[in-house]
């Protein structure tokens, strides 16, 4: 990294103006930056980094290869590839090789979307295994799975889909979920601790937010549909957590909760998502909401810094609910994803 004497220069951007231009969060600009090297910056008198109208270019390539379905290190090879050979521009149209996955990437959702309809689990299972072959798991849940389960939910609502038909592809594509997910609780990185408020059951795209998580370097603690509000204060007491999440398909979810997600928010960073997060409930309890896809959203997400010692303090100090040892323990209905 070069070191230029004016802050900034012509022609020279600090990253969060990069970020607004590009509508890419400067945790993302800096991901790439750092793991595939798309960013080449200089350093100002300062000590700022500073950004050129070609880093911009070069992010801008990626996004658009993001959106014809490689991967963020598919993607970041081919724009790096191109400068290498000579061919930066993107005139001229969309590299071939990137045209024909975007195509499978179609071809193999259609085609799983047609074998859940038809209840046929080994076609469907047999398209999953080509998908997670060819493609990375972000992509995967990203651009097949996440469409297709609002998709699903949309057809439910119309009554365009059967009753079979739905809890046939939730099941299904619930345990191949959970096969992703295994030993996301393992490693050393910061810890997260996922749940459905009481009475949401939909928790299908809180799963895919917790893989794509731990693939970005978390710990995962799924506690999923239907949880009691104490019950998860005292498990991110009790987990020392870094952070919580908590999902819900509507607002109505979060109706009389206030009280204690405020409480939970004092004692460890809390963030609400699905679509039944609102900045009306977000803004009086000062916590934070994740309005994007839960892949896009997980890799938004940075690892937390260590926390201050009054946070520790306020943590290590957090009353538990009372346990009694007769109570028995809770048992949240089956799970149906819409």
């Amino acid at each position: 990294m070069s070191c230029v004497d004016t802050e900034p220069a012509d022609g020279l951007l600090r990253i969060g103006e990069l970020s607004r231009r590009l509508g890419v969060s400067d945790h993302v600009l800096r991901a790439w930056e750092r793991r595939y090297g798309l960013l080449k910056p200089v350093r100002s008198a300062g000590g700022f980094r500073l950004y050129s109208e070609d880093d911009e270019s070069r992010v801008r390539r990626m996004q658009a290869h993001l959106a014809r379905g490689l991967s963020a290190a598919e993607a970041a090879g081919a724009v790096l590839g191109a400068d290498e050979a000579g061919a930066g521009s993107t005139e001229g149209g969309p590299e071939p090789a990137a045209v024909g996955r975007h195509e499978g990437l179609a071809d193999a959702a259609s085609a799983l979307a047609r074998a859940l309809d038809e209840l046929d689990e080994p076609a469907a299972q047999a398209v999953l295994d080509r998908l997670l072959s060819d493609f990375t798991v972000e992509t995967v849940l990203r651009d097949v799975l996440m469409p297709y389960l609002q998709e699903l939910g949309e057809r439910w609502v119309r009554g365009s889909v059967t009753v079979a038909q739905e809890h046939f592809a939730s099941n299904l594509l619930r345990g191949r979920l959970a096969s992703l997910a295994r030993g996301w609780g393992h490693g050393h990185g910061p810890r997260a601790v996922l749940a459905c408020p009481p009475g949401e059951l939909h928790d299908l795209g809180l799963l895919v937010f917790g893989i794509a998580l731990n693939r970005n370097g978390w710990r995962v603690g799924y506690l999923g549909a239907d949880t009691p509000l104490e019950e998860l204060i005292n498990t991110a007491v009790d987990t020392s957590a870094d952070l919580v999440v908590l999902a819900a398909a509507t607002p109505e979810r979060f109706a009389g909760l206030t009280a204690n997600l405020s409480r939970l928010a004092a004692i460890v960073p809390l963030a609400l998502a699905g679509a039944g997060a609102v900045q009306t409930l977000a803004l009086p309890i000062g916590t934070r909401l994740l309005t994007a896809d839960p892949v896009t959203e997980a890799e938004r997400l940075p690892p937390p810094s260590k926390p201050s010692r009054d946070a520790r303090a306020r943590r290590k100090n957090a009353p538990t609910a009372s346990r009694r040892r007769d109570d028995k323990p809770h048992t949240a209905p089956p799970t149906v994803a819409s």
